[in-house]
């Protein structure tokens, strides 16, 4: 059993943040709440309507790209509101405008392999947001950019998100990422995995990397890292290297 009594409610029009050790079901939750898999006990909900599969209600922005490789920028966001009615003039305007909010304006007749890998991703999140969808699932969306790129795109997304104020669950690893980004941020426990904790993050919006230099995100990055490596330490105990071993390692600086 991965999960066992992880629940939690997400706040509507709120950025919330999943955060927890290697393997303890990130992705799980997220794929269930989108709709690809299927709890074995319990129930997920959306406005109150029981999860049964995918739908237009719920986008997903996987950790590697899903753009489609045969079509243009504005082909691939526009593809959503094509596929549900919407006239295609009206849906390519749409499309465009809302590239060039995410900083692609000019690249809309380009094709993904000419892009950069931080563009793409910017693509994605386009994508999902011309569906309004009542809730957006971001899973490690930023993995593999290098670590410019990356800070580029957390303050890109935290601007579309002030805008948009879109419902929206984003998964990390990173705490930095997720201090930045959240509105709150849920800690899971190691496996089977439930909800440590869940941590308000009262820092104003907009942020930017002065972020990083204040009292309050010290005070809050420390108590994230705590309760993390509570967690990463019970992962410890039940492989190779327990928990006493690991701390002795720590004693002796290995």
């Amino acid at each position: 059993m991965v999960l066992r009594d992880c629940s939690f409610t997400l706040e509507p029009n709120k950025l919330t943040v999943l955060i927890g050790p290697s393997g303890a079901g990130k992705s799980t939750i997220v794929k269930m709440l989108a709709g690809h898999e299927k709890p074995s006990l319990g129930s997920v909900k959306v406005n109150g309507a029981e999860v049964r599969g995918p739908g237009p209600d719920r986008m997903l922005v996987f950790q590697e790209t899903a753009l489609f490789p045969w079509m243009s920028l504005t082909e691939n966001v526009a593809f959503g509101p094509l596929q549900a009615g919407q006239p295609a003039n009206e849906a390519r305007s749409e499309a465009n405008a809302l590239l060039k909010k995410v900083g692609l304006g000019g690249f809309e007749d380009r094709y993904p392999n000419q892009l950069s890998g931080g563009m793409q991703r910017r693509a994605e999140v386009a994508r999902s947001l011309i569906n309004k969808p009542d809730l957006l699932l971001l899973d490690e969306p930023f993995r593999g950019l290098d670590h410019m790129s990356r800070g580029l795109m957390q303050e890109y997304f935290g601007q579309l998100f002030e805008e948009h104020r879109t419902t929206t669950l984003f998964v990390t690893s990173e705490v930095d990422e997720a201090i930045f980004l959240a509105d709150q941020i849920i800690v899971l426990s190691y496996k089977p995995t439930c909800v440590k904790e869940i941590i308000d993050v009262p820092i104003a919006r907009p942020r930017d990397v002065h972020l990083f230099t204040s009292a309050e995100y010290g005070v809050l990055k420390e108590r994230v890292l705590d309760l993390l490596y509570e967690e990463a330490v019970k992962g410890f105990a039940v492989g190779a290297i327990g928990a006493k071993d690991m701390e002795r390692a720590g004693a002796v600086g290995v």
